[in-house]
């Protein structure tokens, strides 16, 4: 331990003033200094003085400087201070937690002496010493003292152990006493410890040791049992004094001593078990130090002195800085402080055990410490400043520590798991495991409270890869293990730790209830899932699906929504909990709904006042409200009767929400007068009786207690006057007779003539009590009594009084009664009858009326009927001789064996009819024998037969078949049964019955299938033996496919295949197989095929070897090198024949010149010899270069040859110069002669003739000459020479027809030369009708081959300008036509745009013609179906021709089932108020309505479209001739519609506006003539479901299904209208051509409205209003008075009306606010759209101001 000086606190005097006492606050953040003058200074941690009080005596008269300060000493909490003073009291202040909070005296204890010395080591507990010699206790709480023990001596010194629960006291004779107030097992005894040499002044607890100090300049340290450890002597050192005071650090291994001007440190060195002296801290003029205060972390201690003053100096053994953001000061061996740099946070870590502290580390994001002591190991959280120190063996740095769980440190050391809750000195539990991974552990310490479970910590880790173990680590014992057939790769406990996730590598999610110890798959696929925290909410993914389960307890019922990317984490906070949801680069949150995680969570865990401070942030809606109710009832049954007051007021249940108040006042003033529980007292639980209407214990309680005035009360309140009564009654209460007469005055008051009557007949007044029963309109009472009373029955008048009243209210029994008793049997037997009362009637007919007794039989078996007692009605038809109706009867109430009695008694006509279905019945049964018979006997044997077939019974059934069947019948029957016998595996029976049918193919089939194969090949041999060979290879092939190659070959030869079983054989590797095979089944050479490839797959000398063996080497290489295996026969050439290389080069070579591989060809042909080949494939290619090359280098006779071909190829080019060179080179100049003949290049040839060949140029002229002639005695060149030489002669016109006469198809450049020369020459030599004609015959000639230009040019020369814009024309030049129209002769400019428009339509080159003609270009975009380019050229035109081509467009849309892009084109361009356009408008709108997926609020955009397009035609119809018309007004009703539409999509986007959606849904109903009817029906009958309107629900979901029949059966006439009577919703409706609703949802439908009609629980009633009709309907049925519709709704305007500007349009002020409000709270820009339109619709919004009344 070092000191360092830091700072003076408080400055010395120039004189005495000593420092009497100082104290440091438990929190380090307050120091105390009490002076010499009695006041005490405050000091914040930092040393800064922030606060200061004077102190008071315990007497006034006495003075202000009549006592001193002797200790002073701070509460635990550090919001107190205990003040000792001298004038024999102890005064406690209240400083408060803040500086300058007013300073109170809170606690005063006076003494009998002086206080002398004082300590605060617990809460409530002060301890101090007296001048007298005893240590007391004072307690705070109490505000008494008690002696601890006493001695006879002063008390000098008082001081504690470390943890407060020990106290020493030295005295002035020496002795140190000992005590404790809890030894925390140390075994350390109590009492007089040691007597010191002095009196010990300066008085130390160490954790070691008693360190004592006094004026005989000593110190002593004594051991925890008094023997002296340590002397420490300074009495002969001149320069020190008596030690004053001494003071131990607070972790009890540092000890300091005060003397004159110095201050001694002593150390516990913990390696060598003594006290080390280290520097003493020397300061002069310190004088006397009077008293030292440890700060409670160690790190600071401050100093007072004799003068005054306050030194303060840091403490410290060493300090380092960790990772730059942490200061550890070690402010002891067994202490550290560790102080955050940047926060200026601090925690103190310490040893409790008194371990050196080795190493600190800081671990977890920077969150938590870690350090190791020689037998412990210390671990904390910074944030939450809770530390642990739990026994721990050096296990040489090998732990690893897991910080994931903010409660508890996961530690892992060899193995083994040990688990450390922050705060806790003992490890929760340590348990065996291989896999340290936190997904693979779960722990779970007291996370969330559970109303009646104090204490909740549990783990669950894996024991191995497939078994999860659970502990409870209270109790160390296991409360779960979980075998998993697959290996686990993630677990979580809920924070309850009643459930377990766990995944597995096929990422199945399991769930495991701990309870019940149920395992159940969740989830068959999951990607993500997690716990929502602070609840038992599941929220994972399974691929594109976000499963959420609400109620954990129900797995089975799961919310699903899609998505469309991957979940990467939860979000809560802020009243809301959100799915973080990745969709590509983007992030978007789900919303869970919050109110079933908080409100369910909250209710699961007890926590009502949770569950309360959540409702209270919700609006009020139906689900808010069923929440409060279901708080209600579950705050009662708990007792928590403010809760329950809260709810019931919230519910707005006025009168008990008062009753519970009032109770609530009974139950808190009994509480606070007798202390308690207020809910158990009597009055309590007899009024929480009576609120759940459980009077009879209510009067129990009361009884109990005695407080019967209080349970009468109770029952005169309620009005219950009987129970009143019989409580005066049973405690023979005074008021008795009073309380009877108050009862029949009231009955009387309030006309209870019912009551008042029993209450006179039970006093024996009869006719006062049939008087008031005939007043109360109750004859049937009267008539009782009068038949109980003979003298009643004697006053005629007052009986007919009686029959009278009970013949009008239609008790006729009752009637009857009385008439037989007064014996009038006539009128008896009326009444009996009227009054269904068949029993009495036939006994008295017995008796009266014979005759009638079988007509009243019949009577009384047709009421049975109705009433559906069959059975009972059966003997009194009998009775009635009425046979058919017994039958009925009989059979209706399944009454078989009375049945068939009663038939067999019957005529055969009567009775066949009824036979089968007793015999459908007895089948049933499977009664069969007796069932047959009856078939039989109703003429139904058919019926029998069925009836036998279907029971399996094929004898039977064979034997009726013959008997009555067609043969076809008796195959199907008998076909039936051998597939029967089949599947019994009675193959060769099935086979005989299949075989007498003359179905073979079907036993065949059943063979195959069962793979028995030679009974097969039987059946098809003996019945199809064309097909014997096909099933054979059939066979062959499936055998061969399993593996059975002995018998597949079999097959394959009895198929003549044996290339395939060749094959099989090669395939599996069995070469000599197929070796044998094919030598033995193939042809000449395939045993050499199969050699060749045996030897093949061996290679080498190894084939060489095979193939000599079997005789085949030189045939096996000519195959090879047939069949292009090359490598291979140069391989065996090599090997064993090597005389054959140049055959199989010369192969190879021809080889590879078919593969065009020409350069390796040409090396091979060399290798074989071969080179005139190469030369020939080179020039068969017209390589010539490469022929001539090869030629000349292998083979020079070839050179010419290569020459001649070369040179043929030139000509066939017509390169006759390069021919002609190449055959001069090959000197071959006759060939070239030939060739020039050949081509008619007779010039040439005579040029080559008379160069190379003279001797045959005569001859060649001679047959030049005749071929010339042959050819019209000129060619090309002859003609043209000819005229010119015509020209040069001055014969311009033969020149001009010579020049005409010009054909050259090769050469259009020159026939385009002479025919201009000839019109050149015509027009400057020829008279100009020569001239005119011979243009006229060039222009057409020079238009055929394309040389537009220089016609047109011609015959403007002759001034012929139509012809030659209509060369131009032809040329498609149109700019010069149109130039020369225009410059030469306009007239022709019309010609020339005509011509022009229909080039551009032929060529569809429709962008040029929208600059020519817009009309023709729009309709050839529509032809050519470019509609888009026709509607965005018609929008730069006028409105009428833009809208011509949309209503076109729209049309062909709407036939291609387009509707919604229609709709787009008139929302882009307007709705004109065309008739031509109104079907158009129309069929979207059907269309629209029609179309599924609308009833959503993604469909919102769609509606609002129709909307906003129907709104712009009815503004368009105001304006134009058709406003008012029947048409205009059909557009508005479909607008109107299309409004309900557009905000119902609104509303359903918003939960609090669900109501609205649904009325939206039910007012369309009144617009069924325009809407289809089943759709409209189905859409407000599921709407009314989800809000819980089961009766419309009901309702209008049966009209769904019958429509959905009627539908079916094509007519609306079955269709009952009874339930929408006196509505606006049409009868007479359009029947839908086709089902609206797909058919699961019309099944889910049928079967909700058959358990709804079962259960009849429902009224089939629709809601009725203050009106008395529909609530729904515009119409008032018995006023006719119309209600305007409301905007938001459709429903009627009752009152609240709100008028907007367009007359007739308004809205219910509720709803209107309602819809307002859900604008402001959700901003939803849909809702806002839809008031947007209504104020363009109406004329504007009202005021937004909102009204609630």
């Amino acid at each position: 331990m070092q000191l360092k000086h830091l700072r003076t606190l408080l400055s010395p005097q120039d004189g005495a003033a000593k420092v009497t006492c100082m104290a440091w606050s438990q929190n380090n953040a307050k120091f105390a200094v009490c002076t010499v003058d009695r006041v005490v200074l405050l000091y914040d941690e930092h040393g800064e003085r922030r606060d200061k009080f004077s102190t008071k005596p315990a007497d006034m008269k006495y003075g202000r400087k009549s006592y001193m300060v002797k200790g002073m000493a701070f509460s635990p909490d550090s919001t107190k201070i205990a003040i000792g003073q001298t004038d024999n009291i102890i005064y406690v202040y209240k400083i408060g937690e803040d500086w300058g909070d007013k300073k109170v005296i809170c606690n005063k204890f006076i003494q009998t002496s002086a206080v002398t010395c004082l300590q605060w080591p617990a809460e409530y507990v002060i301890v101090f010493g007296l001048a007298e010699g005893k240590v007391r206790l004072a307690n705070t709480k109490t505000n008494k003292s008690s002696t601890i023990y006493g001695t006879e001596s002063y008390v000098v010194a008082l001081t504690t152990n470390c943890s407060g629960k020990g106290i020493l006291s030295g005295h002035a004779d020496g002795t140190i006493v000992r005590y404790f107030f809890d030894d925390e097992g140390s075994g350390e005894s109590q009492g007089k410890l040691v007597n010191h040499p002095c009196p010990p002044y300066a008085l130390a607890w160490a954790t070691n040791s008693i360190v004592a100090a006094g004026c005989d300049r000593r110190i002593v340290a004594y051991g925890k049992e008094g023997h002296v450890l340590q002397t420490f002597d300074y009495s002969r050192d001149p320069q020190e004094r008596e030690f004053t005071t001494a003071a131990a650090s607070p972790g009890g291994q540092s000890v300091v001593l005060g003397s004159y001007d110095r201050l001694r440190v002593f150390n516990w060195s913990p390696r060598r078990s003594i006290w080390e002296e280290a520097k003493p801290k020397e300061i002069a003029n310190l004088y006397t130090v009077t008293a030292l205060a440890w700060k409670r972390d160690g790190s600071r201690l401050c100093a007072g002195t004799l003068c005054g003053g306050v030194e303060q100096f840091d403490c410290c053994l060493r300090r380092s800085i960790y990772k730059n953001k942490f200061e550890l000061t070690y402010v002891g061996p067994s202490q550290v402080i560790v102080k955050n740099l940047s926060s200026g946070t601090r925690v103190v870590l310490k040893s409790h055990y008194g371990y050196e502290v080795e190493e600190v580390k800081i671990l977890g994001k920077e969150r938590y410490l870690v350090a190791h002591t020689s037998d412990t190991l210390l671990l904390g959280d910074l944030n939450t400043n809770r530390l642990s120190e739990i026994a721990w063996q050096g296990s040489g740095g090998n732990e690893k520590y897991f910080f994931e769980n903010e409660n508890v440190c996961m530690i892992f050391n060899a193995g083994e798991l040990t688990l450390v809750e922050y705060g806790s000195n003992d490890s929760l539990g340590s348990v065996r495991t291989e896999f340290m991974n936190p997904h693979l552990i779960s722990v779970r310490i007291n996370e969330r409270c559970q109303r009646g479970m104090e204490d909740n910590k549990k783990l669950a880790y894996l024991v191995d890869i497939k078994t999860i173990a659970i502990v409870d680590l209270i109790g160390g014992y296991n409360i779960g293990t979980i075998s998993h057939e697959s290996r686990v790769d993630w677990l979580e406990l809920n924070e309850t730790g009643h459930k377990l996730l766990f995944r597995d590598r096929k990422l199945r999610l399991h769930l495991y209830d701990i309870e019940s110890c149920s395992k159940t798959m969740i989830l068959n696929f999951c990607s993500y899932v997690q716990w929502v925290p602070g609840s038992d909410v599941l929220v994972a993914q399974n691929r594109n699906s976000l499963c959420v389960w609400y109620n954990i307890e129900a797995p089975e019922r799961v919310t699903m929504s899609s998505i469309r990317g991957d979940v990467v984490g939860l979000e809560r906070g802020g009243g809301k909990t959100e799915v973080m949801v990745t969709e590509g680069v983007t992030t978007v949150a789900y919303t869970l709904d919050e109110g079933l995680i908080e409100f369910g969570t909250a209710i699961d865990d007890g926590n009502y006042t949770r569950a309360t401070a959540f409702l209270e942030t919700l609006e009020m809606t139906p689900e808010t409200e069923a929440m409060w109710k279901t708080l209600s009832k579950l705050a009662l049954e708990a007792r928590q009767l403010h809760t329950a007051e809260r709810c019931f007021s919230a519910l707005g249940h006025v009168a008990k929400a008062r009753f519970l108040h009032e109770t609530n006042e009974i139950a808190d003033q009994v509480s606070r007068e007798y202390g308690g529980e207020g809910t158990d007292f009597y009055q309590v639980r007899a009024r929480l009786a009576m609120l759940e209407k459980n009077y009879k214990l209510a009067e129990m309680i009361f009884l109990e207690q005695n407080a019967v005035e209080e349970a009468m009360d109770m029952y005169q309140e309620l009005h219950r006057w009987e129970e009143c009564i019989a409580v005066a009654e049973a405690k023979g209460h005074p008021a008795l007779e009073k309380l009877r007469r108050d009862y029949y005055q009231w009955l009387m008051d309030t006309q209870q003539e019912e009551r008042a009557g029993e209450l006179q007949e039970s006093q024996g007044d009869g006719l006062a009590a049939i008087s008031l029963y005939l007043k109360a309109g109750l004859p049937a009472k009267a008539a009782r009594l009068v038949l109980t009373r003979e003298e009643l029955l004697a006053n005629t008048e007052l009986v007919e009084h009686i029959t009278t009243a009970l013949i009008k209210g239609e008790l006729y029994e009752r009637a009857g009664d009385l008439f037989e008793k007064i014996r009038n049997p006539q009128r008896a037997l009326e009444c009996y009858c009227k009054g269904n009362a068949f029993m009495k009637a036939v006994e008295l007919a017995r008796l009266a009326f014979p005759v009638e007794v079988v007509r009243l039989e019949e009577a009384w078996g047709d009421h049975l009927v109705q009433q559906k007692q069959l059975d009972a009605a059966i003997n009194h038809y009998i009775e009635a001789r009425c046979s058919i109706k017994a039958i009925e009867a009989a059979l209706g109430a399944r009454q078989w064996k009375k049945a068939i009695y009663i038939l067999d008694l019957q005529d055969r006509n009567t009775a066949s009819k009824y036979y089968p279905r007793v015999a459908q019945h007895y089948a049933s049964l499977q009664e069969y024998e007796i069932a047959e018979e009856l078939y039989t006997k109703g003429d139904r044997t058919k019926d029998a037969i069925d009836m036998y077939t279907q029971a399996g019974r094929w004898e039977q059934a064979h034997k009726l078949a013959m008997k009555c069947m067609r043969p076809e019948d008796v195959s199907v029957l008998y076909i039936t049964q051998a597939q029967e016998m089949e599947k019994q595996g009675k193959y060769r029976e099935a086979e005989r019955l299949y075989v007498t049918v003359e179905e073979p193919d079907l036993a065949i089939t059943m063979f195959k299938k069962h793979k028995l194969y030679d009974d097969m090949i039987r059946l098809v041999g003996k019945h199809h033996p064309d097909l014997l060979s096909d099933t054979h290879l059939h066979l062959g092939k499936e055998l061969e496919a399993e593996g059975r190659l002995q018998e597949a070959e079999y097959h394959y030869l009895e198929a003549q295949e044996w290339k395939a079983t060749v094959n099989m054989y090669r395939s599996s590797g069995l070469w000599e197989e197929a070796y044998r095979v094919a030598k033995a089944h193939g042809g000449a050479n395939a045993h050499k095929h199969v050699a060749y490839l045996w030897a093949k797959s061996l290679g080498g000398e190894a084939a060489v070897r095979l193939l000599n063996k079997l005789g085949l080497l030189e045939a096996t290489i000519d195959h090879a090198a047939d069949n292009c295996s090359f490598e291979f026969a140069f391989e065996l050439s090599r090997l064993a024949f090597k005389h054959k290389a140049p055959e199989i080069h010369l192969k190879y070579a021809m080889y590879l010149e078919d593969e065009g591989k020409f350069e390796e060809a040409e090396a091979e042909f060399i290798r074989a010899g071969k080179p005139k080949e190469a030369v020939l494939m080179f020039v068969h290619n017209q390589d010539w270069e490469a022929a001539q090359r090869v030629a000349e280098a292998h083979d020079p006779d070839s050179v010419a040859e290569v020459l001649v071909g070369q040179a043929r190829g030139a000509l066939e080019e017509k390169d006759f110069q390069k021919a002609e060179g190449l055959l001069l080179r090959a000197q071959r100049p006759g060939l070239a002669l030939n060739y020039y003949k050949e081509a008619g290049l007779w010039s040439d040839a005579l040029r080559i003739c008379k160069d190379y060949v003279p001797g045959q140029l005569e001859a060649l002229q001679e047959e030049y000459e005749r071929e010339a002639t042959k050819k019209g005695g000129r060619g090309v060149e002859g003609l043209v020479e000819q005229a010119r030489q015509w020209e040069q002669a001055g014969e311009y016109s033969r020149a001009v027809d010579c020049y005409l006469k010009v054909r050259d198809s090769g050469s259009s450049g020159l026939m385009e030369k002479c025919w201009m020369k000839a019109a050149e020459l015509s027009i400057k030599f020829l008279p100009p009708q020569r001239s005119l004609e011979v243009v006229r015959v060039v222009g057409p000639q020079l238009i055929g081959i394309g040389k537009h230009s220089a016609a047109a040019e011609l015959y403007l020369n002759l001034d012929l300008v139509k012809e030659a814009i209509d060369a131009f024309i032809e040329g498609e030049e149109w700019n010069k036509a149109k130039r020369v129209a225009k410059e030469l002769d306009p007239r022709y400019e019309d010609y020339v745009d005509q011509h022009y428009k229909e080039f551009l339509k032929n060529q569809g080159k429709v962008d040029s013609l929208v600059g020519v003609d817009v009309v023709a270009a729009l309709d050839l975009y529509v032809e050519q179906g470019q509609w888009d380019k026709c509607i965005e050229t018609a929008t730069k035109q006028n409105y009428k021709i833009l809208h011509k081509y949309v209503a076109l467009y729209a049309t062909h849309l709407i036939r291609e089932g387009g509707y919604a892009q229609a709709l787009a084109l008139y929302v882009q361009h307007g709705a004109p108020a065309n008739p031509q356009n109104f079907n158009i408008y129309k069929r979207i709108f059907t269309d629209m309505v029609s179309s599924p997926g609308t009833n959503n609020a993604e469909a919102y955009h769609s509606w609002a479209d129709l909307r906003d397009v129907l709104f712009n035609l009815c503004e368009n119809l105001v304006k134009s001739s058709e406003a008012n018309s029947a048409a205009h007004e059909e557009f508005e009703m479909m607008l109107l519609i299309s409004h309900y539409y557009a905000t119902r999509s609104a509303a359903q986007s918003i939960k609090q506006l669900e109501t609205v959606a649904a009325r939206l849904s039910v007012s369309l109903l009144r617009h069924t003539q325009l809407l289809p009817a089943d759709k409209a029906f189905y859409e407000a009958g599921t709407a009314a479901k989800e809000v819980g309107w089961e009766n419309m629900a009901f309702i209008f979901l049966n009209r769904f299904l019958d429509l959905t029949d009627a539908i079916e059966e094509g007519t609306l006439d079955a269709l009952d209208h009874s339930d929408f009577q006196d509505t606006d919703i049409p009868f007479e409706v359009p029947l839908p051509a086709k089902q609206h609703v797909p058919e699961a949802q019309r099944e889910e439908v049928r079967d909700w409205v058959l358990t709804v009609s079962m259960d009849q629980r429902l009224e089939q009633v629709l809601p009725r209003d203050e009106r008395g009709v529909y609530e729904a309907s515009l119409v008032a049925a018995s006023t006719g008075v119309r209600a305007l519709p409301c905007l938001i709704t459709g429903y009627p305007i009752l009152r609240n009306k709100i008028e907007f500007k367009r007359p007739g349009k308004a809205a219910n002020k509720d709803n209107w606010n309602k819809f307002l409000m859900a604008i402001k709270t959700s901003h939803s820009p849909v809702c806002q759209d839809v008031l947007k339109f209504i104020s363009q619709w109406c004329g504007g919004l009202p005021s937004t101001s909102f009204s609630f009344q």
